[in-house]
C-alpha cells in the first residue's frame, strides 16, 4: 500500500542519514475506504492525489511546530503493508492513517517538496497554523493557499544530493529548486 507521510526538510534528512523513517507511531495518508467513498468518481491516481494533498497540510502543521526549518511542505511516498485506520473516528474523506512500524529507508518510493518560489505562501500558512485548527477565515484560506502550490517529485536517488543542496538546516543557499513534475 502506497502512504504518504509529512515531513520536513529537516526530519527527512534525519530519516535518510538514519536509513528509516520513525519512531512509531507515525502519521501517513493513504488511500482508505472513507477517501474512497468520499471521491466516488475518482480513479486511482485522482485518489492518491487527494491522500498527498492531506499529507502535504499535515506538513504545514510540522513546519509551524518547526520554526528553524525550512518553510517548504516535504511529503515522503512508501510502500508498506496495509493498516488499519488511525482510530476508528474517521471521517468521510479521511486518508489518515497511524502507522505503527518504523519504515526502512528502503520502502521509501519518492519525496514531493515544494519549490523555492512556494515559501512566501507556505510560510504564511505555516505563522497561521494554530488560528487555522481555530476556526479563523484568514488562516484558514492562508493555509488553504498552499494546496495551489504544486509538490515537485524526487526519486530517492535524488534525495542525499537535494539535501546537501539545501544545507543543514534545509535551507538552500541559492534559494533554487530542482526535480521534476
Amino acid at each position: 500500500m502506497r502512504v504518504y507521510i509529512p515531513s520536513t526538510l529537516r526530519l527527512l534528512s534525519a530519516a535518510c542519514n538514519a536509513g528509516e523513517l520513525g519512531p512509531a507511531p507515525l502519521a501517513a495518508y493513504a488511500v482508505t475506504p472513507a477517501l474512497r467513498e468520499w471521491y466516488t468518481e475518482g480513479d486511482e491516481e485522482e485518489l492518491e492525489y487527494a491522500a498527498m494533498a492531506q499529507a502535504a497540510r499535515a506538513s504545514v502543521g510540522l513546519l509551524a511546530a518547526d520554526s528553524g526549518t525550512a518553510r517548504r511542505r516535504v511529503v515522503i511516498a512508501a510502500e508498506v503493508s496495509a493498516v488499519p485506520p488511525a482510530d476508528g473516528s474517521v471521517r468521510l474523506g479521511d486518508a489518515r492513517l497511524e502507522l505503527h512500524v518504523v519504515i526502512p529507508w528502503r520502502m521509501v518510493a519518492s519525496v514531493h517538496l515544494d519549490t523555492a518560489a512556494a515559501v512566501p505562501v507556505v510560510r504564511k500558512a505555516a505563522d497561521s497554523w494554530e488560528a487555522a485548527q481555530n476556526g479563523d477565515d484568514d488562516a484558514v484560506f492562508a493555509l488553504d493557499s498552499c494546496e495551489g502550490e504544486d509538490l515537485m517529485w524526487y526519486a530517492t536517488q535524488e534525495i542525499p544530493d537535494l539535501l546537501a543542496a539545501e544545507g543543514p538546516r534545509g535551507r538552500s543557499a541559492n534559494g533554487s529548486a530542482h526535480g521534476s513534475d
